[in-house]
Parts: C-alpha cells; structure tokens; sequence
C-alpha cells in the first residue's frame, strides 16, 4: 500500500534560495530540522556560515541573478526533491514613474528570472523520478492591486507561473505550490524603503505581524501532505491587514 502519510521525507534533497535571513532562513531550518539535506543560498556568507553552524545546511554564496551559476550550482549538488524560490526584493516607497532603470531590471532579475532559471533547472530530474515539489514565495502584491507596481507585477508573473506549471506538470507527479504573504516581520523593508522616515513608520506599525517562522509553517504543510495532494495556493497576512476597496482622485488639470 502506498504511504499516504505526510512526513516520509528523511534524506531528501531542498533548494533554498534567499537563506540568509526572514523567510528563507526560518525554511532552511525547518526542513534541515525534519531531514532534508538543505542546501541554502544566499549571497551573504556570514549569514551562511551562521545558518550551517545552526542547522546542518549546505550553504552556497550566489547570486540568484547570476543564472549560468544558478544553473550551474544545480549540477552540482543532483537531482532537487525540493526547491524553495524564496528570494526576493522589491522597492516599495515610490511608483514606478520615479524608478531607476537598475530598480526595475534588478526587481524582474531576482523575483521572476532567477526564479523561472532554478525551476528549469530542477525540473528535468523531478519529471523523470515522477516526483518532486516547487514551492514559490510570491506575495499579496501579486495577487491584488498596490501601489507598488514594479514589484506588484514581478510577483504577478511569480502568480501566473506558478498556475501555469500545474498546467504543464499535469500527469509527472511533480507538485507546485505558491505561498503568498502579506506583511511579514523580516529584513524586507529594510531594502525596499529607502527612505528612514517612511521606513521607521513602516516597520513601526503596531500590526502584529506574520512572522517568517509562520511563512515556513504554511511551507512546511504544504511539502508534508500525502503525494496524491497538491496544495495550489496559501495566502496568509495579519489578521490587522487586509486589501480591497476603492478610491476617486480628482485630477486637477488646470495650470
């Protein structure tokens, strides 16, 4: 009879991308913690070295933009049970009429090529074992509208890939799921608010905010469900914070 329970997953290979901290370092310790061989990037190598010493992970220092290495790093380790595409950036405090032409190449490098290189990677292994897991840390802003449109529409594409994939995958035994956070108390705004102000009163919110130990939860239950489940889709923010409504701007257009 076929094991239909969830956790028989002693061994087996992840891929963690974004390890360093936040969300992809809670996931690298709870899979390393549950038996996985994890092997964990990021480009920050203390960061790294204090993960390895912690959980037992392999860690590798890259840069998921570099694609020949991302492709190449695959190679290396073997076929992936598991990959994790959890490395991300985006700017949040200004629209994207005032962005740089590096903000917005390096938002598509990170959050939509780099993730598309890994799962092609990855792929070819899973479908021939007919078994294996893509899980991709998208977010709320790509779900429903912001005013964060550059980052909004790389998590667009994370959405609308990771559907697609299930299309694609039909019939292989390899499963995808998207994890779509709201507000998560991680490094994250630190880089996607440049300015000290917007970021203190951000971070200083009073929400009481998901944590990136909660995100690695909502991971790890989607990984441990019997092979015959796929689980398509988790969104999951503050109980304070939700999204929707509508607004009316007048345009003055005199002058």
């Amino acid at each position: 009879m076929a094991n239909r329970s969830g956790w028989d997953r002693e061994g087996q290979r992840a891929l963690v991308t974004g390890a360093s901290s936040g969300i992809g370092a809670a996931t690298a310790a709870q899979l390393a913690a549950r038996g996985y061989q994890v092997h964990a990037v990021a480009r920050r190598v203390d960061r790294l070295d204090e993960l390895a010493a912690a959980t037992g992970c392999v860690g590798h220092v890259l840069d998921v933009r570099d694609s020949a290495g991302l492709v190449a790093l695959v190679e290396h380790i073997g076929p992936v049970d598991v990959l994790v595409n959890n490395a991300g950036l985006g700017r949040m405090d200004g629209t994207l009429a005032e962005s740089t032409l590096e903000d917005v190449v390096s938002s598509i490098d990170t959050n939509v090529t780099a993730v598309m290189v890994a799962t092609m990677a990855v792929l070819p292994a899973m479908i021939d074992r007919k078994r294996g897991h893509v899980v991709n840390v998208g977010s709320m802003a790509g779900l429903y509208p912001l005013a964060a449109a550059s980052y909004g529409a790389s998590k667009g594409a994370v959405h609308r890939l990771s559907t697609n994939l299930r299309l694609e995958l039909r019939g292989t035994g390899v499963r995808v799921t998207e994890i779509c956070p709201g507000r998560v108390s991680t490094e994250f705004y630190d880089v996607a608010i440049t300015d000290p102000v917007q970021r203190s009163a951000t971070k200083d919110s009073g929400v009481d905010e998901v944590t990136a130990d909660d995100v690695a939860d909502a991971i790890v239950y989607a990984l441990g469900v019997p092979a015959h489940v796929n689980i398509n889709r988790i969104e999951l923010q503050p109980t304070e914070q939700t999204y929707g409504g509508s607004r009316f701007d007048k345009v003055n257009r005199e002058g």
